[in-house]
């Protein structure tokens, strides 16, 4: 009778075990996973910003509906952030006349963006989100608030992709075979 009654135990342990499981596994799920209608929320909130351009003038995002858009998020002092500028700007010099926009969005303050710049030039629009452009990326699903983060929408402004980390060329290259 005790080894039936611990065969007992052993088995309400597992399924107990087994339950804790998937509800951790539903939680980080529900955490994790693009929410539609908050995503909704998100991009069309993303589209009524306004972002500071290094000469003041303000710059809102709704300039660049209507075309496939690449918002990469980074900072001066981020150095995967850095390291993959080039491989952004060359991007976007290859399929600009294809309609490809892109916009750097600086988690950063305008006189380090400033000197970056003035070293190492960029062909596509950069504009400071400052701080807040941490939140801005959370909202688009960059749950850890981590730098760098891209997110390409579509010309209807949906989000196609987004990407924690630094790009690779095969990211790039997968994503202007997008259907845009």
């Amino acid at each position: 009778m005790s080894a039936l009654h611990s065969s007992r135990r052993g088995w309400l342990a597992a399924a107990a075990g087994l339950a804790l499981a998937g509800v951790g596994a539903g939680l980080a799920w529900r955490t994790l996973k693009p929410q539609s209608q908050t995503l909704s929320e998100a991009e069309s909130l993303f589209w009524q910003q306004q972002f500071t351009q290094l000469n003041g003038v303000m710059l809102p995002a709704s300039s660049f509906q209507g075309k496939p858009l690449l918002v990469n998020f980074w900072a001066t002092w981020c150095p995967p952030c850095v390291e993959e500028l080039p491989l952004i700007d060359n991007f976007f010099r290859e399929n600009k006349l294809k309609g490809w926009q892109v916009l750097g969005l600086a988690v950063d303050q305008a006189a380090p963006v400033n000197k970056f710049l003035t070293q190492s030039p960029l062909s596509f629009s950069v504009a400071l989100a400052g701080f807040p452009g941490i939140e801005v990326s959370r909202s688009l699903g960059n749950v850890m608030g981590a730098l760098p983060f891209t997110v390409v929408f579509s010309p209807k402004g949906d989000v196609l992709h987004r990407k924690m980390g630094k790009l690779t060329s095969e990211d790039l290259r997968r994503w202007e075979q997008l259907p845009v």
